[in-house]
């Protein structure tokens, strides 16, 4: 009898792809998920690799994810963490007592 359970359905993209993309896609999605809260993730470029390239990789993983990332680029670095989630529109006012 198999055994059920669920799961985002962004994991489950991520898990069930499969080629060469789907492997970079699990490596990146490994990174973004070694990065706990309150913390940042540096990656360095390697040779024949851009700072776009990496970015890029790591915008696609989050999606899957279903997570905000903030990216950011350096010469030969690529920086992230978890994005705070910002609201939309004017802040309220304070209500006067």
């Amino acid at each position: 009898m198999p055994t059920f359970s669920t799961l985002p359905i962004g994991e489950a993209r991520a898990r069930s792809a499969t080629g060469k993309r789907a492997a970079l896609l699990q490596e990146y999605v490994g990174y973004i998920q070694r990065v706990a809260p309150g913390e940042a993730g540096r990656l360095t470029v390697s040779e024949g690799e851009t700072t776009q390239a990496i970015r890029r990789r790591l915008g696609a993983a989050a999606e899957a994810l279903t997570t905000s990332l903030d990216i950011r680029r350096t010469a030969n670095m690529v920086y992230f963490w978890g994005a705070e989630r910002r609201r939309r529109g004017r802040p309220r006012k304070n209500p006067v007592d």
